[in-house]
């Protein structure tokens, strides 16, 4: 049996940062094209209400784009409609040309969502469903607060949500709504056919021809993968399928396999792009950069610790079933490493960025040269977000 390719760590690093839009140059001025650019070369941005320094998909983007400001995507998504709000893991910003492949999984929520709410107790929101469609027909677009009259107040559970509100996120979840915008994070939902070009909105795929897309696009913006790691890209095709779909791709000559060095040192069998072989990858900036908890390169917490050799939880617990670090804390990258993470808020009330604590990887060194280089991501943090001034606590630096 031939061995498989071996695939360095460091080598495996640089790929997938690349893959990532790690380590292009970040400056230049921000278009709605430039945005979208980087949106579609990443597949999707995540939506997150957390806000403690500022919205997951605005941190995203500027870690891509050092120009980037918020409010900078606004236009793309919600006048231009070069990109839509939906769901993959998460609630996610997509590129528009993707959405007909959204279609199958509108189907499988259609019948998944109704089995796992009727289960969780969320009964009667499909006797809402038909006034829901017609205030939003005759009245146009809505929040959650303008259905939500005529029912009956709940006891909390289910982050209470009324029976209309559930109609609405069904109807969303399902295609037959859209988010049109968003006032704060209050989401508002508009006919998906008022939204979307009829070009976009009628478009249909069959189940074959989206599998494919879906395996196919996310094997181009990982560089190397599991089945199961395909599958969980979109969240569209299933492992199964995607499991199917890999191993097509290996007898057809569409990928081959690889073994990628872990950061211990050990090899994980995975999937490739045939020139992957051929590509060291383009070495990161070596400047430190804060990323977003929801960054696309960590949100598969177990590939960061392989690759990365970075143990990333948003909750970390000692021994002592103390937390160890803050609860919403920020990765740190210099280069193609984690050096640590930082927990920091925005306070808006002062326009102080403030500083709370660091806490170094234990293989990190913070010399003088490296703590000016964080420093320097903190004010770029800081400019970011319009903070006049940033204030470092006590005994900041762990």
């Amino acid at each position: 049996m031939t061995a498989r390719p071996l695939i360095s760590n460091t080598q495996a690093r640089s790929v997938f940062l690349e893959c990532h839009a790690l380590t292009q140059p970040t400056a230049g001025r921000v278009t709605g094209k430039t945005v979208c650019d980087v949106v579609g070369r990443l597949g999707f941005v995540q939506v997150d209400s957390i806000n403690t320094v500022a919205r997951a998909h605005d941190l995203i983007l500027h870690s891509r784009l050092n120009c980037y400001r918020p409010g900078n995507l606004r236009r793309p998504l919600e006048r231009d409609r070069a990109l839509f709000e939906h769901w993959t893991h998460d609630a996610a910003i997509i590129p528009s040309e993707f959405f007909p492949h959204w279609r199958l999984r509108f189907d499988r929520d259609r019948v998944r969502l109704r089995e796992r709410w009727e289960r969780w107790g969320r009964s009667g929101f499909e006797d809402q469903i038909s006034g829901v469609l017609r205030q939003i027909s005759d009245c146009g677009p809505v929040c959650s607060s303008d259905v939500r009259e005529k029912d009956v107040r709940s006891n909390g559970g289910w982050w209470e949500w009324h029976p209309s509100k559930t109609a609405l996120e069904y109807l969303w979840r399902t295609g037959v709504l859209m988010v049109t915008r968003r006032e704060g994070f209050r989401k508002y939902f508009d006919l998906t056919e008022r939204v979307l070009p009829d070009s976009l909105s009628s478009r249909r795929y069959d189940t074959a021809e989206t599998v494919d897309w879906a395996c196919n696009a996310a094997m181009e913006r990982l560089g190397f993968a599991t089945s199961g790691e395909v599958a969980a890209f979109w969240d569209l095709a299933s492992p199964s399928e995607s499991k199917k779909w890999c191993a097509q791709a290996v007898a057809d000559g569409r990928l081959i396999e690889v073994d990628i060095e872990s950061a211990d040192g050990r090899p994980r069998r995975s999937f490739a792009v045939p020139g992957i072989l051929d590509c060291d990858g383009q070495e990161p900036p070596q400047r430190v950069r804060i990323l977003s908890p929801f960054d696309p390169c960590l949100r598969d917490r177990k590939r960061a610790e392989r690759l990365f050799g970075f143990h990333y939880r948003i909750e970390v617990f000692v021994p002592e079933h103390k937390r160890e670090f803050g609860y919403y804390v920020f990765p740190v990258m210099e280069g193609s490493r984690m050096i640590g993470r930082v927990d920091m808020k925005h306070d808006r009330s002062r326009e102080t960025l403030d500083v709370l604590a660091f806490w170094p990887e234990a293989s990190t060194r913070m010399g003088q040269g490296r703590l000016h280089r964080f420093r320097r991501a903190l004010e770029r943090i800081g400019n970011f977000v319009s903070a006049s001034d940033i204030e470092y606590a006590s005994g900041w630096l762990r």
